[in-house]
Protein backbone atom coordinates (compact mmCIF):
# COMPACT_ATOMS: atom_id res chain seq x y z
CA UNK A 1 0.00 0.00 0.00
CA UNK A 2 1.32 3.43 -1.23
CA UNK A 3 1.88 6.10 1.30
CA UNK A 4 0.30 9.05 1.17
CA UNK A 5 3.46 11.20 1.61
CA UNK A 6 4.48 9.53 -1.89
CA UNK A 7 1.62 11.58 -3.50
CA UNK A 8 2.29 14.91 -2.32
CA UNK A 9 6.23 14.52 -3.36
CA UNK A 10 4.82 13.89 -6.70
CA UNK A 11 2.22 16.55 -7.11
CA UNK A 12 5.37 19.22 -5.72
CA UNK A 13 7.27 17.29 -8.58
CA UNK A 14 4.52 17.63 -10.93
CA UNK A 15 4.32 21.75 -10.37
CA UNK A 16 7.93 21.70 -10.51
CA UNK A 17 8.19 20.27 -13.89
CA UNK A 18 6.19 22.08 -15.90
CA UNK A 19 7.84 21.63 -19.35
CA UNK A 20 8.99 18.87 -20.69
CA UNK A 21 12.22 18.60 -22.29
CA UNK A 22 14.64 16.28 -24.07
CA UNK A 23 14.55 12.52 -23.65
CA UNK A 24 10.53 13.20 -21.88
CA UNK A 25 9.52 14.25 -24.93
CA UNK A 26 8.36 11.22 -25.58
CA UNK A 27 5.64 11.90 -28.79
CA UNK A 28 6.95 10.63 -32.09
CA UNK A 29 6.70 14.10 -33.58
CA UNK A 30 6.78 17.91 -33.13
CA UNK A 31 6.93 21.32 -34.66
CA UNK A 32 10.25 22.82 -34.03
CA UNK A 33 10.70 26.85 -33.62
CA UNK A 34 14.57 26.91 -33.34
CA UNK A 35 16.66 29.15 -30.87
CA UNK A 36 16.10 32.16 -33.00
CA UNK A 37 12.21 31.91 -33.48
CA UNK A 38 12.41 30.86 -37.07
CA UNK A 39 10.06 27.60 -37.98
CA UNK A 40 11.83 24.81 -39.20
CA UNK A 41 8.46 22.51 -39.17
CA UNK A 42 7.58 18.93 -38.09
CA UNK A 43 10.03 16.44 -37.69
CA UNK A 44 10.75 13.37 -35.99
CA UNK A 45 11.39 14.01 -31.88
CA UNK A 46 14.69 12.17 -32.31
CA UNK A 47 15.86 14.68 -35.27
CA UNK A 48 14.38 17.75 -33.37
CA UNK A 49 16.48 16.65 -30.15
CA UNK A 50 19.69 15.71 -31.93
CA UNK A 51 19.50 18.86 -33.60
CA UNK A 52 19.39 20.80 -30.60
CA UNK A 53 22.42 18.96 -28.95
CA UNK A 54 24.10 19.81 -31.46
CA UNK A 55 23.54 23.24 -31.07
CA UNK A 56 24.23 22.93 -27.13
CA UNK A 57 20.50 23.75 -26.58
CA UNK A 58 17.62 22.23 -24.89
CA UNK A 59 14.49 20.93 -26.96
CA UNK A 60 11.39 21.94 -24.76
CA UNK A 61 7.82 21.22 -25.45
CA UNK A 62 6.22 24.99 -24.94
CA UNK A 63 2.39 23.89 -26.62
CA UNK A 64 1.39 20.56 -25.66
CA UNK A 65 -2.10 20.81 -26.51
CA UNK A 66 -1.11 21.80 -30.34
CA UNK A 67 -1.44 19.28 -33.16
CA UNK A 68 1.63 17.86 -33.77
CA UNK A 69 2.84 19.72 -30.02
CA UNK A 70 5.76 22.86 -30.35
CA UNK A 71 8.56 22.51 -29.12
CA UNK A 72 11.63 25.06 -29.12
CA UNK A 73 15.15 24.54 -29.28
CA UNK A 74 16.53 27.17 -26.13
CA UNK A 75 18.84 27.02 -23.23
CA UNK A 76 16.38 25.85 -20.57
CA UNK A 77 18.04 27.59 -17.89
CA UNK A 78 17.51 30.58 -19.06
CA UNK A 79 14.31 30.18 -20.61
CA UNK A 80 12.46 28.94 -16.93
CA UNK A 81 14.53 32.24 -15.30
CA UNK A 82 13.20 34.34 -17.82
CA UNK A 83 9.61 32.31 -17.38
CA UNK A 84 9.93 33.27 -13.29
CA UNK A 85 10.67 36.55 -14.08
CA UNK A 86 8.09 37.79 -16.03
CA UNK A 87 5.53 35.44 -13.14
CA UNK A 88 7.63 37.84 -10.33
CA UNK A 89 7.00 41.19 -12.75
CA UNK A 90 2.90 40.25 -13.33
CA UNK A 91 2.59 39.49 -9.80
CA UNK A 92 4.44 42.45 -8.28
CA UNK A 93 2.49 45.02 -10.77
CA UNK A 94 -0.85 43.40 -9.40
CA UNK A 95 0.14 44.20 -5.79
CA UNK A 96 0.83 47.45 -6.70
CA UNK A 97 -2.67 48.49 -7.61
CA UNK A 98 -5.03 50.03 -4.75
CA UNK A 99 -8.47 51.10 -4.95
CA UNK A 100 -10.23 53.76 -3.86
CA UNK A 101 -14.03 53.57 -4.47
CA UNK A 102 -16.06 56.73 -4.27
CA UNK A 103 -20.40 57.22 -4.22
CA UNK A 104 -22.70 59.55 -6.50
CA UNK A 105 -23.60 61.24 -3.52
CA UNK A 106 -20.77 61.63 -2.09
CA UNK A 107 -20.45 64.11 1.24
CA UNK A 108 -17.12 66.76 0.95
CA UNK A 109 -15.50 65.65 3.99
CA UNK A 110 -15.53 61.75 2.74
CA UNK A 111 -14.95 63.25 -1.02
CA UNK A 112 -11.32 65.02 0.74
CA UNK A 113 -10.92 61.55 2.79
CA UNK A 114 -10.70 59.34 -0.11
CA UNK A 115 -8.50 61.92 -1.95
CA UNK A 116 -6.08 61.39 0.78
CA UNK A 117 -5.72 57.84 0.84
CA UNK A 118 -5.50 58.01 -2.90
CA UNK A 119 -2.83 60.51 -2.53
CA UNK A 120 -0.93 58.68 -0.08
CA UNK A 121 -1.11 55.57 -2.38
CA UNK A 122 0.08 57.23 -5.17
CA UNK A 123 2.78 58.62 -2.94
CA UNK A 124 3.87 55.63 -1.69
CA UNK A 125 4.20 54.81 -5.76
CA UNK A 126 0.97 52.53 -6.16
CA UNK A 127 -0.92 52.77 -9.61
CA UNK A 128 -4.45 53.73 -7.90
CA UNK A 129 -7.80 52.64 -9.37
CA UNK A 130 -10.38 55.07 -8.67
CA UNK A 131 -14.59 53.51 -8.97
CA UNK A 132 -17.80 54.27 -8.54
CA UNK A 133 -20.35 51.83 -8.43
CA UNK A 134 -24.31 52.87 -9.21
CA UNK A 135 -26.31 51.02 -6.92
CA UNK A 136 -30.34 51.14 -8.75
CA UNK A 137 -31.76 54.43 -9.58
CA UNK A 138 -28.52 56.01 -9.22
CA UNK A 139 -27.80 54.87 -13.03
CA UNK A 140 -30.09 57.70 -13.54
CA UNK A 141 -27.20 59.77 -12.29
CA UNK A 142 -24.36 58.81 -14.50
CA UNK A 143 -22.99 62.51 -15.54
CA UNK A 144 -23.04 63.14 -11.84
CA UNK A 145 -21.14 60.27 -11.15
CA UNK A 146 -18.53 61.14 -14.55
CA UNK A 147 -18.43 64.74 -12.58
CA UNK A 148 -17.31 63.21 -9.57
CA UNK A 149 -14.55 60.83 -10.87
CA UNK A 150 -13.30 63.74 -13.03
CA UNK A 151 -13.09 66.38 -10.33
CA UNK A 152 -10.81 63.35 -8.44
CA UNK A 153 -8.96 62.95 -11.27
CA UNK A 154 -8.40 66.72 -11.45
CA UNK A 155 -7.78 67.06 -7.58
CA UNK A 156 -4.96 64.15 -7.63
CA UNK A 157 -2.88 65.82 -11.11
CA UNK A 158 -0.21 67.21 -8.14
CA UNK A 159 1.10 63.43 -7.50
CA UNK A 160 -0.47 61.22 -10.21
CA UNK A 161 -1.41 61.36 -14.29
CA UNK A 162 -4.49 59.50 -16.09
CA UNK A 163 -3.48 56.24 -17.26
CA UNK A 164 -7.15 56.37 -18.86
CA UNK A 165 -10.14 58.43 -18.43
CA UNK A 166 -13.25 57.63 -16.43
CA UNK A 167 -14.91 54.91 -18.17
CA UNK A 168 -18.59 53.93 -17.65
CA UNK A 169 -18.92 49.69 -17.31
CA UNK A 170 -22.34 48.51 -16.55
CA UNK A 171 -23.04 50.22 -13.45
CA UNK A 172 -19.37 51.35 -12.86
CA UNK A 173 -17.30 53.76 -13.57
CA UNK A 174 -13.06 53.28 -13.79
CA UNK A 175 -10.49 55.23 -14.06
CA UNK A 176 -6.62 54.89 -12.82
CA UNK A 177 -4.23 56.61 -12.12
CA UNK A 178 -0.28 56.03 -11.50
CA UNK A 179 1.87 58.43 -10.16
CA UNK A 180 4.35 60.66 -10.92
CA UNK A 181 8.18 60.67 -10.59
CA UNK A 182 9.12 60.96 -7.19
CA UNK A 183 10.62 64.16 -7.22
CA UNK A 184 7.55 65.94 -8.62
CA UNK A 185 5.39 64.41 -6.33
CA UNK A 186 3.40 67.18 -4.04
CA UNK A 187 1.26 66.38 -0.64
CA UNK A 188 -1.40 68.10 -0.35
CA UNK A 189 -3.92 66.08 1.88
CA UNK A 190 -1.28 64.73 4.00
CA UNK A 191 1.09 65.84 5.76
CA UNK A 192 4.86 64.84 5.36
CA UNK A 193 5.92 61.74 7.21
CA UNK A 194 2.28 61.26 8.82
CA UNK A 195 0.19 59.47 6.35
CA UNK A 196 -2.30 57.19 7.84
CA UNK A 197 -1.74 53.67 6.65
CA UNK A 198 -4.99 53.24 5.64
CA UNK A 199 -6.37 50.12 3.16
CA UNK A 200 -9.20 51.52 0.99
CA UNK A 201 -13.05 50.12 2.04
CA UNK A 202 -16.19 50.27 0.61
Amino acid sequence: MAHPRHHGRNFRNNRTFKYRKNERIRIREVRVIGPDEQQLGVMPTRDALDLAKKLGLDLVEVAPQAKPSVCRILDFGKFMYEQSKKSKDSKSTASKIKEVKFRVRIEQHDYITKLRHAEEFLNKGFKVKLTLTLRGRENQFKDIAMETMERAMNDLTHIGTSDFEPRIMGNRINAMMSPLPENKRKLKYNVEGEEAATEEQE
